[in-house]
Formats: structure tokens, sequence, C-alpha cells
């Protein structure tokens, strides 16, 4: 899950809530994101009755068949064969199977199923139970910081790696859509360089641009949502991208990585291209007829292409020699020309 290599990056597709309790739904997405090229496929596992209650209050009222969020958690959850199907088709399809837990129920859950990696949600950082519960595993976790502050993060690592587990942390930032001023994409290297651990980006622009920049910071996970449509329904839609965008994000993180993971070295690149540096460059020709003994003036002088004479960088260095012979109009000076 984590790769050794600084200039690979893994995509995350995060579907969440965007099935909306329908099973078939999942598994298409699972289609979608495979198609797209994209590395992991993500889901939620919510288990109401343990990590909810009647009384939790809605970030959004946006479900019309819902009368509470504890409701709504009943509704998104599948069972533990549903998550095995979900899981083995994942895997079928090459995507690293991933699913972020509310609960330690449902940390027991998915590691019956099995995920390549431990996702953490935002606003899990701070559950250390459960994170210990995690870490004891031996398997990756991957920290959303979306609601921490340096003191959570601080401590939840050192639980993280106290239990054995190898750790990524994920700069972002909890609003949906996120306007491209809160991205944060500076506290990529500042998350890099307090843990010294992989980094990436959860990103809840709605965009694939936030996506690319972090990739060329060098991120090594950049995690997006993703709809069908944004006509589809459901509270993580106008943060999410669609699956034409997120095989578009694919397609420029390989690019960028391969850039990345490509240095040029100017020096050679010139000798490389000589060629075209003759056939793009420019040399000096006399702009008008001017017979031997003349002496040469700025306003004598110009620049044609390609570049096979002397070079149009030395103009002002022949402005005062004397030519030796007759020079036509258009006639690329050379050496033996002038005095």
């Amino acid at each position: 899950m984590f790769s050794k290599d600084p200039k690979h990056c893994s995509i995350i597709a995060e579907v969440a809530q965007t099935h909306d309790g329908s099973l078939g739904t999942a598994h298409a997405y699972i289609d979608a994101a495979a198609r797209a090229g994209a590395t992991a496929i993500k889901f939620q596992t919510h288990i109401a009755d343990a990590e909810s209650s009647p009384d939790e209050p809605w970030r959004i009222k946006f479900s019309r068949q819902d009368a509470t969020r504890f409701d709504y958690w009943k509704r998104m959850e599948f069972t533990e064969e549903q998550w095995n199907g979900l899981a083995a088709h994942a895997r079928e399809k090459n995507l690293l199977f991933l699913s972020s837990a509310f609960s330690i129920e449902a940390v027991e859950l998915l590691k019956r199923v099995g995920v390549a990696a431990w996702k953490v949600g935002a606003g899990e950082v701070t559950n250390l139970p459960m994170i210990e519960r995690m870490a004891q595993t031996g398997k990756p976790i991957l920290l959303s910081s979306g609601l921490s502050n340096w003191a959570d993060l601080d401590q939840t690592v050192e639980v993280a790696r106290r239990n054995g587990s190898e750790l990524a942390i994920l700069q972002c930032t909890t609003a949906y859509p996120c306007p491209p001023e809160k991205v944060g994409l500076n506290v990529l290297s500042e998350l890099r360089a307090r843990y010294k651990c992989p980094v990436g980006l959860s990103d809840h622009s709605g965009t694939i641009y936030a996506g690319l920049a972090a990739a060329a910071l060098g991120a090594s996970f950049i995690e997006v949502h993703v709809t069908f449509s944004r006509e589809c329904f459901g509270p993580d839609v106008p943060a999410s991208v669609t699956i034409d965008e997120l095989k578009q994000l694919v397609e420029g993180v390989r690019f960028i990585g391969t850039a990345l993971a490509n240095p040029v070295d100017k020096e050679s690149a010139a000798v490389e291209l000589a060629e075209l540096r003759t056939i793009f460059g420019k040399s000096i020709v006399a702009v008008r007829d001017l017979s031997a003994g003349s002496r040469l003036t700025e306003s004598d002088l110009g620049v044609r292409k390609p570049g096979k004479g002397i070079p149009a960088s030395r103009l002002k260095e022949l402005v005062g020699h004397t030519l030796v012979r007759a020079v036509s109009r258009n006639a690329f000076l050379t050496e033996d020309d002038f005095e």
C-alpha cells in the first residue's frame, strides 16, 4: 500500500455514501473506478448501533426518507457477506479495497473481510481505542486530518507507532465542497517534516486541480470522492468528481509522476537538440547590399533563420568591423567577410 518510490502516487476513489444504500450501485462504482485507472476503491463501514445514537444531529438535513441521522446510518449498512462480495469484486478488478471504520465493531468486521490498509476518517482521529485496535492488526493506517490540530495528530501518531503500525497522513479540510483557499497544500510539507512519513491529500474540492497540485508537490496519496453524476443524491456529491474527471486525474497524476521521476539536465538536453537549435536559431545577415570596405553599422545588420552562421547574440560585436569583400542583401555573414 505504501510505495517506497517517492514519485509514485496512489489514487483512492472514495465512494463513501454515494451508493445511497444500494449494493448494486456500490458494485457499479468498483467497475467504474477500475476503468478510470484508480489504485484503490474506498467505502465507509457504518454500524449504526455501534457508532451513533438517535440524538446525533444532521450536519445537513439532506434526506427526505430518513427521519434521523441514525436512521440514515442504518440504511447505509451492508451485511458482512455483502462486504465480502464488495472486497472480492475490488480485488478481481485489481483495486485495493479500503473502507473507513467508525467503530471497533466495524474494525473487527473489516478485519475479517480484509482491507489493504486502515482508513481513519477526520472525525475518528481522536478515537484512540479504535486506532489502537487498528494498529494491533499490523496493517498500515491512513489518517485524514481534517478536524485535527497538531496535538490531536501527535497523540494519534504516537498510539499508532507504539503499536507498530506504518502510517501515512492526509491533509484534509472538512468542507463540502472545499474552496481553493482552504485546501491547505502547504500542510503537505509540514506533515512530512513533522512525522517523517508519507503524506497525501484527501480532497473535497470537487475538482481535479487540488489533486494535480498535490501530485506535483510529491504527495503519495490522493483521495477524491467520486459520483456518477452531479445530479446524484447524497451529501458528498457537491464535493465529488465524476468518473470522467477521475480518469483525467489519474492520467494527470501519472504524467506528473513520470515527469518528476525523470529530471532533465539542461546542458545535455541542449546538446541532444542541436539540430533543432540550428533550425529555430537565427544568424546575422546583411540587410542591404554592402560593398567591400564598408564599415558595419547596426542598421546594416539583421538576424534570420536558420542558425547556420554567426549567432544573433554577436550582432553588436560585429558593429564597426570592415568588410573585406562585398556581400549581397540577406547573405549570411561569415568570419571571412570582415577584418
